[in-house]
């Protein structure tokens, strides 16, 4: 593994392959993973899971936790599975080289299903980048990944997802249309003086109605240092 060249987030955490054949280490994965509550969880699914980031992270956080992971990019695939591998996951972290639209895995059967989708309508991602099909929703709707979610979850079972605040009616709506109920939301902020720029949201497989409302996640200080909660996420001092 020494010829490998990585990226670790915080030191000695887990590492990630340098590569351009899939998105880079994102705040939005490190969010994400730290919203997403797996106490008690054994099976997990990320549903696009491109590079693998979340579910490397969910498994660092949750050695008991069994993830597998689903993405379409060939390219995304081979970087998952050498994550999966540098970070001694390979009995932990599956990566199924699918479409999540298809009759995948197992219906009924997850615990928590984790997504970061594309955050914009199809069209909006740039017509001639290598990573539109990440960006926006042409091989991937909302609506496919909420549907590949309530199919996947077993009853009680958490969806947590990342997404952009100007989404969130359409989100919530499309959500409950999949028999997942939003539970928990938690608006995420680069100042306390800015407006809210993503959005942590848990919904569960048939929950009842009832929406908690977190403290906002502020990442950086007014005079732009990092906030505590930033440092701890970061496991910085």
């Amino acid at each position: 593994m020494t010829d490998i060249n990585y990226d670790e987030i915080w030191p000695g955490g887990p590492r990630f392959v340098k590569s351009d054949k899939s998105f880079k280490m994102s705040t939005d994965s490190v969010l994400l993973s730290y919203f997403a509550e797996t106490k008690g969880a054994m099976l997990g699914c990320d549903l696009g899971c491109g590079g693998g980031a979340i579910s490397v992270l969910m498994c660092h956080n949750n050695p008991r936790l069994t993830i597998h992971g689903v993405e379409l990019d060939t390219a995304a695939v081979e970087v998952a599975r050498k994550n999966a591998h540098i970070n001694y996951m390979n009995d932990k972290l599956k990566i199924c080289h699918q479409d999540i639209r298809g009759n995948v895995l197992g219906a009924g059967r997850y615990d928590i299903v984790v997504t970061n989708p594309p955050y914009f309508p199809q069209g909006s991602g740039g017509e001639h980048s290598s990573f539109a099909s990440s960006r926006d929703e042409r091989n991937c709707t909302l609506s496919d990944v909420c549907t590949a979610a309530s199919r996947l979850l077993r009853c009680g079972g958490k969806m947590c997802m990342v997404h952009r605040p100007d989404r969130l009616s359409e989100i919530f709506c499309t959500m409950t249309s999949n028999a997942i109920e939003p539970k928990r939301l938690m608006l995420v902020h680069a100042t306390a003086e800015s407006e809210p720029s993503l959005i942590l949201l848990e919904g569960r497989r048939g929950g009842k109605p009832g929406l908690k409302i977190e403290k906002p996640l502020i990442m950086r200080n007014s005079d732009g240092t990092e906030s505590d909660i930033l440092k701890e996420i970061y496991h910085k001092e």
